[in-house]
């Protein structure tokens, strides 16, 4: 029997510790605050198409932050975390510049968040942002045909979503995602229902089983590297090994990495750090290795 169905036996507090990260992690605005003076850096320092709508909700938006070489370049887009219901792609200008250093084009993208739209609202409109980049990159200097992802935590499940979305249902040869990394991610979300978070994600047990991505076949089969912080609750962690295992059995081989030093929140501290494991998964999947 998996983790995921035996919740019931944490106590309501336990539960809330193992997946609520910000329960877990109290002091989570600290590393926000960290990374927050570099991330303004950053923005002064790159070049940014910003604001560019794939949609008409105000928040299907992406920035969008190109190489300036001169042959089409990789691309990666980055979703960010916040539990499907917080957050901004201004918060990540950080994530965006060491890749764009490394050769490769930059999006990062917002997408419709939690209580307005339901999880699918959310979901969908992240892949709509995958589908616009898909069809646009190329005015931007990017190769449309070489395009990977990352996401953190609520984003995480989003990279999944994109990997178990049903491509060639819409004309699309889903091998135009070459890579992806999951960071710190919750892919079965039915474990929210029972957390204060749900209050404003607003889960039914059809949602949750609709945008459970552990139980979805996997679509677009390229390299994918899983990631934890060493230092998140174990149950948490567990839901990257698991679903690291349901890639595996889809004929993917994931590269799997606990990280001990990290926490939720601090580990996307990895993106400022030349070298470290997250920000060369990132480059070398948007390589397509």
């Amino acid at each position: 029997m998996t983790l995921s169905h035996t919740t019931d036996a944490l106590t309501d507090a336990e539960h809330e510790f193992q997946f609520n990260p910000q329960a877990a992690f109290p002091n989570f605005k600290d590393a926000q605050a960290t990374r927050m003076v570099v991330n303004e850096a950053a923005r002064g320092r790159l070049r940014c198409e910003a604001d560019l709508a794939y949609g008409e909700h105000p928040l299907r938006k992406v920035d969008v932050y190109p190489t300036g070489g001169g042959a089409a370049a990789p691309v990666h887009i980055f979703l960010h975390g916040g539990y499907w219901r917080a957050q901004d792609k201004e918060n990540f200008a950080f994530v965006a510049e060491p890749l764009v250093a490394a050769g490769v084009c930059a999006v990062i993208a917002n997408y419709e968040l939690c209580p307005g739209s339901t999880l699918d609202g959310v979901a969908e409109s992240a892949l709509a942002a995958v589908d616009w980049t898909r069809r646009e990159i190329a005015r931007f200097g990017g190769d449309p045909n070489r395009l990977s992802l990352s996401g953190h935590s609520a984003g995480a499940h989003l990279v999944a979503e994109a990997l178990a979305h049903d491509w060639p249902a819409h004309g699309v040869d889903p091998s135009f995602i070459v890579g992806a990394v999951l960071i710190s991610g919750i892919f079965d979300p039915r474990p929210v229902m029972r957390t204060s978070v749900n209050a404003e994600v607003r889960l039914t047990e059809e949602i949750a089983r609709r945008r459970d991505v552990e139980r979805r076949p996997v679509v677009a089969r390229c390299p994918a590297t899983v990631i934890a912080g060493g230092r998140e609750p174990w149950r948490w962690i567990d839901q990257s090994f698991r679903f690291a295992h349901h890639l595996h059995r889809a004929g993917v081989n994931p590269e799997v990495r606990v990280l001990p030093c990290w926490g939720h929140f601090d580990i996307l501290g990895e993106f400022m750090e030349p070298g470290s494991p997250i920000l060369s998964a990132a480059i070398e999947r948007a390589r397509g290795r």
